[in-house]
């Protein structure tokens, strides 16, 4: 069963805290098992989260856009609000 997360790379992690909801970390727990399981590798949800949150980000249009308006010095999409 394909993930849309890949195989990890080899990586240069950053420490960050952070804290979660019980069932966001029930599935992230979930996803560590269903990841071992397509990889045969076992990855600390730790180590996963990052990943997911940039696959996240890449395929999230709006803030693509409105981070492609930031870089040229515009205002950001109202999408966000503003």
């Amino acid at each position: 069963m394909p993930l849309k997360l890949a195989k990890l790379p080899k990586r240069t992690p950053v420490k960050i805290t952070c804290q979660l909801q019980a069932d966001v970390h029930e599935m992230l727990s979930d996803y560590a098992r269903i990841y071992e399981s397509t990889y045969g590798m076992k990855e600390p949800i730790e180590e996963l989260i990052p990943f997911i949150v940039a696959a996240f980000l890449e395929g999230d249009h709006a803030f693509k856009k409105a981070r492609r308006e930031l870089e040229v010095g515009e205002s950001p999409a109202t999408e966000f609000g503003r």
